[in-house]
C-alpha cells in the first residue's frame, strides 16, 4: 500500500514538472541548455579538480543565469552570490585609475649611468664634486639625487670609496712610476747557459735589453744600470721605483746608482714571482715568440737576436695592455684604413710586421726648354 501510494506521487510530481516545462517559454528553455551545456564544458575541462573559470566563462554564464528561472538558478555551478562578486569586480575595475605619480620626473638611464661612472672613476669625489661635473656637461642634477642614486648602486660616499681602492688601480696609476728588471737564462747549441738583464717600462711596456754574459756579477750590471740612466735622459727623472728580486748581483752600487736619479729600489718578498709579474711576463713572450724558435750559437748571437726582438716588441706588436698598440705607438693618432699593405720579415721571416704603403705622388712630366718656350 505503501509502494503504491509513493509511486502514484512520483508520478504526479513528473507529471506537474512537465506541465511547468510545457508552461515555460522557448529562450527559457534555450538558456537552460546553453547553461547546461556551457556548465558541462567546464567540468569536462577540470574532471578531478575545482573548475577555475575563465573570464570568458563568467561573462557567458552570467548572460545565460538572465534568463533562467529563479529554480533553476540555485542549480547551478555559479551561486548568485558568485555572480554579484564578479559584477562588483567589474565594477572596481571600471573605476580603477592610475595612481598619479608626483613630484619631480625620474632620471633618464643615461643620466644615472653616467653618475655611476663618475664616482666609480673618482673614488675621491663627494656629492657636490659630481654635480659640478656634471653641470659643466650639461646635466643639472642636485646633490641629494646624486647621493640618493649613489646610494641605490650601493656605492659608499667619496671617503670611503677611497679607501676601497683596489691594488689593480693603485698599480695603474703609479705605472709610469715603476721600473722592473730580472734576468733571463737561455741555453745555447753547446749546452752554455747566458745571462739576458733587461728592465721593462711598466706604464708602456717597453723594455731595454741591457746586457748578455755567461757570468753576471754585482759590477757588471752595475754599469749596466748607469748606461740605461744616461740612455734615457731627462726621462730617467719621471721613474721613482725599481722593482727587482733579491738576487745577490743586485748589491748596494746598484741601489746607490738608481738612488742618485731619485729612483728607489724596491725588492720583492722571498720567492714570489708574481710581484714582479711584467718582468715575468716578458721573459714568457720572448721565450714563446723567440728564443725557443731558434738555436742560439753563442753571447754576440743572442745579443743580435735580443735586439732585434726587442726593437719588434716595441714598435711593431700589439700588447692586450695598451689596447692592442705598440709601446712606441702614439695613443692619440688615429690610423685610417690602409689600401696597401707592406709586409716586413723580422729574424729572418720568424715575426713578421706589416706597414701601410705610402701612396705614391702622381706622375709630372718635366717640362723641356723647348716645350716651355
Amino acid at each position: 500500500m505503501i509502494v503504491g501510494l509513493r509511486l502514484l506521487y512520483l508520478i504526479f510530481c513528473r507529471l506537474l514538472s512537465c506541465l511547468l516545462l510545457v508552461g515555460r517559454s522557448t529562450a527559457a528553455k534555450n538558456a537552460e541548455i546553453l547553461a547546461l551545456r556551457h556548465e558541462a564544458a567546464v567540468l569536462r575541462r577540470q574532471v578531478e579538480r575545482r573548475p577555475r573559470l575563465s573570464w570568458a566563462d563568467r561573462a557567458v554564464l552570467t548572460a545565460l543565469a538572465k534568463h533562467l528561472p529563479p529554480v533553476l538558478r540555485r542549480h547551478r555551478l555559479v551561486t548568485p552570490g558568485t555572480l554579484l562578486i564578479w559584477h562588483r569586480r567589474l565594477v572596481r575595475w571600471k573605476w580603477r585609475q592610475r595612481a598619479v605619480r608626483s613630484g619631480r620626473p625620474p632620471l633618464p638611464e643615461e643620466t644615472v649611468g653616467l653618475i655611476q661612472r663618475l664616482a666609480r672613476e673618482n673614488p675621491t669625489w663627494g656629492y657636490v664634486s659630481i654635480q659640478g661635473e656634471l653641470r659643466r656637461l650639461g646635466h643639472r642634477v642636485a646633490a641629494a639625487t646624486i647621493r640618493r642614486v649613489l646610494r641605490r648602486s650601493g656605492l659608499p660616499p667619496a671617503p670611503q670609496r677611497a679607501s676601497q681602492q683596489t691594488w689593480r688601480s693603485f698599480l695603474r696609476s703609479q705605472a709610469h712610476t715603476l721600473l722592473a728588471c730580472d734576468f733571463m737564462h737561455v741555453e745555447t747549441v753547446f749546452l752554455k747557459r747566458l745571462y739576458v738583464f733587461f728592465i721593462v717600462e711598466i706604464a708602456t711596456r717597453r723594455v731595454h735589453v741591457l746586457g748578455v754574459t755567461a757570468r753576471p756579477s754585482g759590477a757588471w750590471v752595475t754599469r749596466l744600470a748607469r748606461n740605461l740612466l744616461m740612455d734615457l735622459g731627462d726621462r730617467a727623472w719621471c721613474f721613482r721605483f725599481l722593482i727587482r728580486d733579491r738576487d745577490s748581483k743586485f748589491t748596494a752600487a746598484f741601489n746607490a746608482v738608481f738612488a742618485g736619479n731619485g729612483t728607489a729600489a724596491i725588492p720583492t718578498p722571498p720567492q714570489s714571482p708574481r710581484s714582479n709579474t711584467f718582468a715575468e711576463r716578458w721573459i714568457r713572450t720572448a721565450r714563446a715568440e723567440c728564443t725557443d724558435r731558434l738555436l742560439i750559437t753563442g753571447g754576440r748571437h743572442l745579443r743580435t737576436v735580443l735586439d732585434q726582438y726587442a726593437e719588434h716588441y716595441n714598435a711593431g706588436r700589439a700588447h692586450r695592455g695598451l689596447d692592442l698598440r705598440a709601446p712606441d705607438d702614439d695613443p692619440n693618432v688615429i690610423l685610417l684604413p690602409a689600401a696597401t699593405v707592406r709586409r716586413r720579415q723580422v729574424l729572418g721571416g720568424l715575426l713578421n710586421e706589416y706597414h701601410p704603403t705610402p701612396p705614391r705622388p702622381p706622375y709630372r712630366p718635366q717640362e723641356t726648354p723647348s716645350s716651355a718656350a
